[in-house]
């Protein structure tokens, strides 16, 4: 039986971790040495990588010295990212609409894992959720598509094979998101999932941070921290305190 929440279903599946499987390590682990470098975190700084996936950036963070939490609402991905723990890096199953339990020095949402709700109420709760969890002058970094970017460039449908499965993607933007049906067959049977992001560009966004409290910083279009350009850059990355 399918759940409310769409997210909690495929994010548990292992075809999840198929499609995506071939994201770029390299991309990421370069974001997370600017981004620790262009606020000087000393090594003594406390990490919420959330939510974290099966860790690859916590693990990186980590590697670079930080200790780090992981916390993500997808039990299998939290198993998988338990294998890594040691004594400065820990994972827990945690919803972001949940209160943080902890203050951290700095907050960490990545790779556009945010505006997964039709009401904008619960979207800024996760927002007050994160402010609340930062220690005074901490650093929240927040990774986002370019939803304008994204408009501009909408592959309306798409075919991806990956460990033998084709996936079949279609892309629409309606009702405020972008959506991204993908459907499959595998193991013996058809499977159709759902992924909605809300349009979130860089005005609501600075509405939203505005509303908790959160000042912004700083505005990046891509992982090199490169000038923020709302049609051509390939992400939105605000940095707050």
């Amino acid at each position: 039986m399918k759940t409310k929440d769409w997210f909690t279903d495929w994010f548990n599946t292992p075809y999840y971790h198929i499609l995506y499987k071939n994201r770029n390590d390299a991309d990421a682990q370069l974001f997370m040495r600017n981004i620790t470098s262009l606020l000087a975190l000393p090594k003594t700084t406390h990490i919420l990588d959330l939510p974290c996936g099966k860790g690859r950036h916590s693990v990186f963070l980590n590697s670079l010295g930080y200790k780090v939490t992981g916390g993500d609402l997808a039990e299998n991905s939290i198993k998988i990212a338990k294998k890594f723990e040691n004594d400065s890096l820990k994972f827990e199953v945690h919803d972001m609409r949940k209160v943080i339990n902890n203050q951290y020095d700095a907050i960490f949402n990545l790779f556009t894992s945010f505006g997964y709700f039709k009401d904008d109420k619960e979207d800024i709760l996760i927002l007050q959720n994160i402010k609340d969890g930062l220690k005074n002058g901490g650093y929240f970094v927040f990774d986002f598509l370019n939803a304008d970017k994204v408009k501009l460039n909408l592959v309306k449908e798409e075919v991806k094979i990956v460990d033998h499965i084709t996936f079949n993607i279609k892309r629409e933007i309606t009702n405020g998101f972008i959506i991204k049906n993908i459907s499959f067959f595998a193991d013996n049977e058809q499977h159709s999932y759902t992924e909605r992001v809300k349009y979130l560009d860089l005005e609501k966004m600075e509405l939203f941070f505005k509303e908790v409290g959160f000042t912004v910083t700083n505005v990046f279009g891509n992982y090199r921290l490169e000038n923020y350009n709302a049609q051509t850059s390939d992400r939105l990355i605000l940095v707050a305190k």
